[in-house]
């Protein structure tokens, strides 16, 4: 395949595992190697629960996203960048990687507002629910990045940003990633997650869906897309309608997935075409 820009969300189980971590460090060496541009962008879910409840905070999610209160924002911003950037990092740089690690907090790169999640009642009505001090993409700076990736270093990217009055927020990593994706053009958006990709009848494997344009997606919300998934899809479609042209969902605890899809062409994962 020819050299491409390529964004990769990580997450999920394969960022526990620190074995893991290091064979994905050394498939993005190969796909640098061989000439693709790599930018990753990182979510901790994991960690934040940990640290979460070390600190006797509870956890609540809505619609996949993580309401998070001051005294949980501080938590979150701690562990993101503090100690999974961080981590990671010194694991890519000992793969030969050239990592370099931000947060949309950087040269303020990436701009957030106050995100509010809207649900309908059983009566029809639509009701606003706060999520706190979660925020919503409105604009990205993606200069600092390219800056980064013409000069061979790899960025990876704590979802952490800040609103045009300087106020801190947690972003899902997802609608981070992908509005990342779109604003730096990047011909590949890549999900990784736990799975092989998206399922019609899961767990049976012959009933992964292959290829899913955004039209065909919108039947499958609530039952082959629901819970977490959600959000990674709807950061998918954000990021297609943004003007990337294919994104794919590939399975993060299988790291040989990333060189066998760019350099030997096979057929692997969902991926999502406009």
């Amino acid at each position: 395949m020819n050299p491409s820009k390529i964004l990769i969300k990580y997450g999920g189980n394969a960022m526990t595992n620190t074995e893991l971590q290091k064979k994905i460090a050394g498939q993005i060496h190969l796909l640098k190697l061989a000439g693709h541009q790599v930018v990753l962008v990182h979510g901790g879910g994991p960690f934040i629960n940990r640290a979460l409840e070390k600190a006797a905070i509870h956890s609540k999610f809505i619609e996949g996203q993580r309401v998070t209160s001051p005294e949980a924002l501080v938590e979150i911003q701690k562990t993101l960048i503090g100690d999974v950037n961080a981590s990671l990092v010194k694991t890519f740089n000992n793969c030969d990687v050239r990592a370099v690690g931000l947060s949309g907090l950087d040269g303020r790169m990436v701009l957030v507002t106050k995100k509010s999640v809207q649900m309908t009642l059983a009566s029809g009505e639509i009701e606003n629910l706060d999520l706190g001090s979660v925020g919503e993409v409105i604009r990205i700076d993606s200069d600092l990045i390219e800056i980064h990736v013409r000069n061979n270093f790899t960025p990876i990217i704590a979802c952490i940003a800040s609103d045009m009055e300087g106020n801190t927020y947690n972003v899902n990593a997802d609608n981070f990633a992908g509005a990342l994706a779109a604003a730096m053009k990047a011909d590949f958006y890549i999900t990784l997650t736990d799975v092989d990709g998206l399922y019609l009848d899961f767990p049976d494997p012959a009933s992964i869906l292959d290829q899913v344009s955004i039209k065909q997606l919108q039947e499958l919300y609530g039952t082959v897309i629901k819970g977490g998934m959600i959000p990674k899809i709807q950061a998918i479609e954000a990021a297609l309608n943004g003007g990337l042209s294919k994104a794919l969902i590939l399975n993060g605890t299988k790291p040989e997935q990333l060189y066998q899809f760019f350099e030997e062409n096979k057929r692997i994962g969902t991926s999502i075409i406009h």
